[in-house]
C-alpha cells in the first residue's frame, strides 16, 4: 500500500483534533470538515485545509458520506479517519471509501458488518468458545418460546436490540407478568433508533461490571491486546468515568480476557483499533458483550499505561504495515483515569445543558491531559453529543491518579453551563470507587443530586487545610490540649471544635 500523505478526518471537536495532532507528528497533511455550527471550532483552524460540509444537523453534514468522499477527491486526499460516532461503524460508508480508491483508517467493511449486529457477532465468535451470557441464540420470533427460555434461564432477563447500542432498545424484565409490555417497548425503541426491530434475550447480570479490552490487528493476521479499561460508572448506559487498569482483575483473569479479546478479533479477521466489551459478574466471571469496531472515546487511558499512540498505530496499519510491537513487549505502567466533562446537569437527571462557555480554563500540571475541542466564549451546539472535554490523569498507582483527578477537577473552571465535573468529583471521593467495589449500578446505589451540595468547593477545602495546619503548628508549640477551636462555617459544611491530643 502507498504511504498516506493527506487525511480527511470525518468528524469534529476533540477527536478530530486528537487525530490531527498525531497526523502532524507523522508529517501527514490534514483536512477538516465542519458544519455551520462548528465554523469557529479549534479543529477547523488546526487543519491544513477545511471545508464546510453543511448545516448543523448531522444528517445534513457529518453523515453525508458521499459528499465527504467527493471532497476527498477534489482535495487529493489519500485516506479518511472516521474517529468515533457518525460514520465510524457504517459498513456501507467504509465500502464506498474503498471503492473510491481511498484508504479507510479502520477495519474492513466485512468486520464492521459481522460485529455491528450483536447476534451475528455472537455466532461469529462461537467457534472460539468465548464465554457468553445465557440467552436466546437468535432473534425472538415466537413470544411463547421466548417466555419459556426466560423461565429456563431465570428472571430477571434483559431484552436487547440486536442492532442496538447506547442503552437503546434495552429493557429489564423482572418477572413473567411484565414480559409482554417490556418486549413491546424494546421492539418499538429498536425500530425507532435503528430501523431494526430484532431483539434477543439474555440473563440479566444483577451487579455487572463493564470491562473492555483494547485490541489492535494488522492486515497480516497479527492481533494483540493492550489490557483492560474499567467503564462501570455510567448514566443511561453511557460511560462517564473510565480507568486503566481495573482495580479488581487478577493477573490470571486479565490474561484470560485478553486471550478472548484477541480470539474475537481473529474471528472476524480484524485489523485496526477495536474494543471487545465484557460483562463481569460478582464472582469475576466474564462474558462477551460486543465489539466496537472503532477508536473508543476512552482510548487515552490505554495510551497512558502502555505508552502507545493508538492513532499512530491505526495509520500505520492502514498503510499496510505490521503492528510495531509484540504482545510480550508491552506491560502496564502506572494508572490512568478519564472523566467525560459533559454539558449536562447532574442535579437534574444529567439532562443536557446548552449555553456559552463564559469561563473555560483547563487544568494543567504533571500527569494531567485534556482532550477537548472548545475554547472560552464558544457556544455548546445542541445538535451533537454534549461532551465538552475528556480530562485524563496519570499516576504511578491508582491512589495517585485519583488524587491528581480531584486536583484537576478543582482547577477546571467552567461557567455558563452545567457540567458533570461535580458528579465526577463525587465519584472520585466515594468509598465504593476508592475501594474498587462498584459496578454499573453506582448511580442508583450511591448518588442523589443533593449529595453534590455537601461537597466542599476548592476554596472551602483550602480554608479547612489552612485551619488544620494552624492547629497542628499550635500543637507543636504548645502540646496542651486544644479545644473550643474557632468555628469555620460555609453554606454547605462546617468544622467545629477540632480537638488534637
Amino acid at each position: 500500500m502507498p504511504k498516506i500523505n493527506k487525511i480527511l478526518i470525518a468528524n469534529r471537536g476533540e477527536i478530530a483534533l486528537r487525530i490531527m495532532r498525531t497526523a502532524k507528528e507523522l508529517g501527514i497533511q490534514t483536512v477538516a470538515i465542519f458544519s455551520e455550527a462548528d465554523r469557529n471550532s479549534p479543529h477547523v483552524r488546526f487543519a491544513d485545509e477545511a471545508v464546510c460540509i453543511g448545516p448543523p444537523p448531522s444528517n445534513q453534514s457529518y453523515l453525508l458520506g458521499d459528499k465527504i468522499i467527493e471532497i476527498c477527491k477534489n482535495l487529493h486526499v489519500d485516506a479518511i479517519h472516521p474517529g468515533y460516532g457518525f460514520l465510524s461503524e457504517n459498513a456501507t460508508f467504509c465500502r464506498k471509501v474503498i471503492e473510491a480508491g481511498l484508504i479507510f483508517i479502520g477495519p474492513s467493511p466485512e468486520s464492521i458488518e459481522l460485529m455491528g449486529d450483536k447476534l451475528t457477532s455472537k455466532h461469529t465468535v462461537a467457534k472460539y468458545n468465548i464465554p457468553m451470557v445465557p440467552g436466546t441464540p437468535d432473534a425472538v420470533t415466537d413470544r411463547a418460546i421466548a417466555k419459556e427460555k426466560s423461565l429456563e434461564i431465570g428472571y430477571p432477563v434483559l431484552i436487547k436490540a440486536s442492532a442496538g447500542g447506547g442503552g437503546k432498545g434495552m429493557r429489564v424484565v423482572e418477572n413473567e407478568d411484565d414480559f409482554d409490555e417490556q418486549m413491546d417497548r424494546a421492539v418499538s425503541e429498536a425500530i425507532t433508533s435503528f430501523g431494526n426491530g430484532s431483539v434477543f434475550i439474555e440473563k440479566y447480570i444483577t451487579a455487572p461490571k463493564h470491562i473492555e479490552i483494547q485490541v489492535l490487528g494488522d492486515q497480516h493476521g497479527n492481533v494483540v491486546h493492550l489490557f483492560e479499561r474499567e467503564c462501570s460508572i455510567q448514566r443511561r448506559h453511557q460511560k462517564v468515568v473510565e480507568e486503566a487498569p481495573s482495580a479488581v482483575l487478577t493477573p490470571e483473569i486479565r490474561e484470560a480476557m485478553g486471550r478472548c479479546a484477541v480470539d474475537v478479533a481473529k474471528a472476524c479477521n480484524y485489523y485496526g483499533a477495536g474494543t471487545v466489551e465484557f460483562i463481569v459478574d460478582e464472582k469475576l466471571d466474564f462474558y462477551f458483550l460486543e465489539m466496537n469496531t472503532r477508536l473508543q472515546v476512552e482510548h487515552p487511558v490505554t495510551e497512558l499505561i502502555t505508552g502507545i499512540d493508538l492513532v499512530k498505530e491505526m495509520i500505520r496499519i492502514a498503510e499496510g504495515e505490521c503492528i510495531s510491537f509484540k504482545q510480550e513487549d508491552i506491560h502496564i505502567q502506572g494508572h490512568a483515569i478519564e472523566i467525560r466533562v459533559c454539558a449536562e446537569d447532574p442535579r437534574n437527571n444529567f439532562l443536557p445543558d446548552v449555553g456559552t462557555l463564559n469561563t473555560y480554563v483547563r487544568p494543567e500540571g504533571n500527569g494531567v491531559r485534556v482532550d477537548d475541542g472548545f475554547e472560552e466564549g464558544m457556544a455548546i451546539p445542541i445538535f451533537y453529543d454534549p461532551m465538552i472535554a475528556k480530562l485524563i490523569t496519570y499516576g504511578k498507582n491508582r491512589e495517585e491518579a485519583i488524587a491528581k483527578m480531584i486536583r484537576a477537577i478543582d482547577e477546571f473552571k467552567i461557567s455558563g453551563i452545567q457540567t458533570t465535573l461535580p458528579f465526577c468529583k463525587f465519584v472520585m471521593q466515594h468509598e465504593a470507587f476508592i475501594s474498587g467495589n462498584f459496578d454499573t449500578r453506582f448511580i442508583s446505589l450511591y448518588y442523589s443530586p443533593e449529595l453534590l451540595d455537601e461537597l466542599p468547593d476548592a476554596e472551602e477545602e483550602l480554608l479547612a487545610a489552612a485551619l488544620a495546619n494552624f492547629l497542628i503548628e499550635n500543637k507543636k508549640n504548645n502540646p496542651t490540649v486544644i479545644t473550643n477551636s474557632p468555628i469555620v462555617e460555609s453554606s454547605n459544611w462546617k468544622v467545629n471544635r477540632l480537638t488534637y491530643r
